[in-house]
């Protein structure tokens, strides 16, 4: 238990650790994430530091190696000049109990330490007799060399005869110093003794430490230098993508005017040149389809406006002949009923396009006022009440049992309530359709549900098009226009609000229309979700929201 307990405990401050360090982060990352500059110049510098650093260190290195290998190519030859010296003097003993021996071993190693002297350090020279050990090794300067003078290289010296040389650091007089150490075998008439010759390397080390230096000093001024160029480069490439793209946000805005400054006539030349060149193209093009389009809103306005008058006596002579049409034979009572509702039809689209035109030329404007939308939702389907009769559909109300207060335009909130009643009736296969209203602090949501073929993948979002219908072909009782639900969406967004479509082949439809409670605050969520609670797998439906 107690080893969980700790486990956890540190989990929860590698969590916290994580966390905090994800926080500080945040910042670098962000800029990491939209600066081309930085990366560039980063991945320069990473990489061009690995390269210099790994070409500084192989240079280093050999530098070293060669200066240690000249040294060991000195020694060795001052080496054999010692031996032989050594032999000469040593020669003239013939047995290692020679009184002489030991003043002529002591006058060898000085004439040797005087002969031969480092630079930046004193040589030390030794003789010894492993084999005698009556005679006392002599080593100048009277130094410590057991650290330097191991017992290995004594073996391979005295026993095996061999000459030997290694690189040791020991300290020496209070100061730390690298050491060459060479061992020879001096053959004697009576026997054999050791030449030793250590050599202080503080010179090789210094000329090597200098030259570690340059090279670290070199490679950070290149590595800087390349940082600087990649910046530069960089910079020169950026810099007309930046503008490039704050000019095309300024052309999304609006502002077709905007172009880029085109200076020589290199690669970012020509970019930049293209680049205006499209923009004009885009410019052209959507002055051509504005005013295509404000053609297109005038003429359907003007044509509305202009068959008002003689729809007007039309539907005069359309009611004297309806109302007359008993006293007539079958057949003409018949046409006379059919004139009455095709003008009924003509009406309505009449009207539709007219809110249309008003719509696209931006002069639809709210009246609001504080309404009770319970009262608007009864109304609709009282209204509606006749249609849904003899098409077989009742009405379920699921309202409030107080007052739904907002500040709405109730005549548009109506006209949406009796386009999506309306549609929903006409699609319902005379099944009931469920009214659901609901509401909170910010918004009220009203939810029309009807049990129908419902609507294909994809199809919620084309709905709301101007003309569209799911089914072109499919007998309709309520003649609509295909312009109510275009002109309901254009009513919620007036409103500052939503109106959504769910819908899934078999299982019906779902109209939802949210709205503020108070005009002009942002809707952040409805009250009533857009995937009916009656269905099943209600998760992952699109929907449109307008």
């Amino acid at each position: 238990m107690p080893v969980r307990r700790a486990l956890r405990v540190v989990r929860r401050y590698w969590r916290m650790a994580a966390g905090r360090l994800t926080l500080w982060s945040a910042p670098a990352r962000k800029q990491w994430r939209r600066s081309l500059q930085l990366r560039v110049v980063a991945l320069t510098l990473i990489a061009s530091s690995l390269l210099v650093g790994t070409f500084g260190w192989f240079i280093a290195d050999r530098s070293a190696t060669i200066l240690l290998n000249r040294t060991t190519d000195e020694v060795a030859a001052s080496m054999r000049g010692k031996v032989e010296y050594a032999y000469n003097q040593l020669t003239v003993h013939p047995q290692a109990r020679d009184p002489e021996l030991p003043s002529t071993i002591n006058d060898t190693v000085n004439e040797l330490i005087d002969r031969d002297q480092a630079e930046d350090g004193a040589a030390v020279v030794s003789i010894r007799a492993e084999h005698y050990p009556d005679l006392k090794a002599v080593t100048l300067p009277s130094v410590d060399t057991s650290e330097l003078i191991t017992p290995d290289m004594i073996r391979r010296v005295s026993q095996l005869g061999r000459v030997a040389h290694q690189v040791r650091t020991a300290e020496i007089d209070g100061r730390t110093t690298k050491y060459l150490v060479y061992g020879s075998p001096v053959p004697t008439k009576f026997g054999q003794v050791e030449l030793y010759y250590l050599v202080p390397l503080t010179t090789e080390d210094r000329a090597a430490s200098e030259i570690g230096t340059t090279v670290l000093a070199t490679g950070l001024a290149l590595v800087i230098l390349l940082g600087v160029v990649a910046g530069l480069v960089t910079r020169l490439v950026v810099t007309p993508v930046r503008i490039a793209a704050r000019t095309a946000q300024r052309l999304s805005a609006g502002l077709l005017d905007q172009r880029m400054k085109v200076e020589g006539e290199d690669d970012l030349a020509l970019l930049a040149a293209a680049f205006n060149q499209m923009a004009a193209n885009l410019q052209r093009q959507i002055v051509r389809l504005e005013e295509m389009s404000r053609l297109q809103r005038r003429f359907t306005s003007d044509v509305s406006h202009e068959l008002r008058t003689p729809l007007t006596t039309v539907r005069m002579a359309a009611d004297l002949i309806f109302a007359e049409r008993e006293e007539f034979d079958p057949a003409v009572a018949r046409s006379a009923e059919l004139l009455q509702a095709e003008l009924d039809r003509f009406e309505d689209l009449l009207t539709d396009l007219l809110e249309i035109s008003r719509f696209d030329a931006g002069f639809a404007a709210l009246d609001s006022e504080h309404s009770d939308l319970v009262p608007i939702v009864q109304r609709v389907t009282e209204r509606l009440g006749s249609l849904a009769e003899r098409a077989g559909v009742t009405f379920e109300l699921d309202l409030p049992d107080t007052p739904v207060i907002a500040e709405v335009d109730s005549r548009r909130v109506e006209r949406v309530l009796r386009n999506l009643i309306g549609n929903a009736v006409e699609h319902a296969e005379a099944k009931p359709v469920v009214i659901t209203m609901a509401t909170d602090d910010a918004a009220v949501a009203v939810t029309v549900r009807d049990h129908g073929i419902g609507l294909k993948p994809g199809e919620e979002r084309l709905v709301f098009n101007r003309f569209w219908r799911a089914d072109p072909s499919r007998a309709r009782q309520t003649g609509g226009t295909g312009l109510g639900l275009s002109i309901s969406a254009e009513d919620a967004r007036l409103h500052g609000g939503w109106l959504e479509a769910w819908g899934a082949p078999g299982e019906g439809a779902q109209f939802r229309l949210t709205l503020p409670v108070r005009a002009g605050d942002r809707l952040v969520a409805a009250p009533i979700p857009l995937i009916p609670r009656d269905r099943p797998a209600a998760t992952g439906e699109p929907a449109e929201v307008l």
